[in-house]
């Protein structure tokens, strides 16, 4: 199928040319297991909730194809992302094979979804390569991070991520990052929280700024060509994640392959139906996602 774009993939409104990363490798691939989930957080950046389905659940005969493809391309990780991917009754199954090709991560809120299938996590201890999992807690406080996703939810969260830890699975937390913030002084107070809960306190935090729901138009600068040879080094376009990444998701009933985690609202960044093909191809930089990418170095990646 013929990629078709607008010109906006190409120049700004103002005529000047595009920023864009020319992939260089698939170090790690993410799976997108669907944008159904147990909660429903008004930030969300997949607009997910319960029984959604902009994105379909993934089964395993859905992830095979591509773990195949993957490995062939000499594929260093494998990610997982939703939604909740607890939600996704194959996942167990699915990270089976995948632990069997490359190291996993998991991103998941931690709740009911994850700790209803506690029972199951032990299958997964016994890979060729380690599950690890990713555990939202997006403030140190439980106020503020129940304020976006419900009463009771950050103490479940913690409690999620005490039963990985403790299970031995290796496990890093997501939070929410503010412009403005004292990044030493918010750190400090997550590190407090994890020796409060017994966890480790050299955990790894990945921050992330408000990303806006899907389909959100944000007013932030337009990315050009200019921007990323001038503020950018080949060192640094290397480091984003289009770069060395893309992204499995189901849509309408079909497989495709997008450029990364962060633009799956955008049809325009579906690069096709293979990882071969869709590793052939330029990525603009013109999605709102983009900006903060160039502005922060945000990457959802632990690669």
């Amino acid at each position: 199928m013929k990629l078709i774009r607008s010109r906006n993939w190409y120049s700004t409104p103002q005529g000047e040319p595009r920023g864009y990363i020319r992939p260089h490798a698939l170090r790690e691939l993410w799976f997108h297991t669907g944008t159904a989930c147990n909660l429903s957080c008004p930030f969300c950046l997949e607009g997910s909730k319960p029984g959604d389905n902009r994105l379909q659940i993934l089964r395993l005969e859905d992830v095979e194809p591509f773990l195949l493809e993957a490995r062939a391309l000499g594929v260093e990780q494998l990610s997982f992302t939703g939604g909740e991917p607890f939600v996704a009754k194959d996942l167990i199954r699915i990270l089976c094979r995948a632990s069997d090709i490359a190291p996993c991560l998991v991103l998941t809120n931690g709740t009911e979804a994850l700790q209803q299938r506690a029972a199951q996590l032990q299958q997964l201890r016994g890979g060729r390569h380690p599950v690890s999992f990713r555990v939202s807690i997006d403030h140190p406080e439980r106020e503020a991070h129940d304020a976006g996703r419900g009463e009771g939810s950050f103490d479940s969260a913690l409690a999620g991520l005490q039963l990985l830890d403790g299970r031995g699975f290796h496990v890093s937390v997501a939070r929410q990052m503010k412009p403005d913030e004292d990044r030493a002084a918010v750190e400090a107070r997550y590190r407090a929280l994890m020796r409060e809960k017994g966890l480790p306190v050299d955990i790894r935090l990945v921050a992330f700024p408000d990303f806006l729901p899907p389909g959100s138009e944000a007013s932030v600068p337009a990315v050009t060509t200019h921007c990323m040879t001038a503020y950018q080094t080949e060192e640094s376009r290397r480091a984003f994640m289009c770069a060395f990444s893309k992204m499995v998701v189901k849509q309408n009933g079909r497989m495709r392959v997008y450029a990364c985690t962060l633009v799956d609202d955008d049809p325009e960044y579906d690069l096709g139906a293979t990882l071969r093909e869709a590793m052939e191809q330029q990525i603009s930089m013109k999605h709102h996602r983009c900006f903060s990418c160039f502005r922060y170095g945000a990457s959802c990646s632990e690669v």
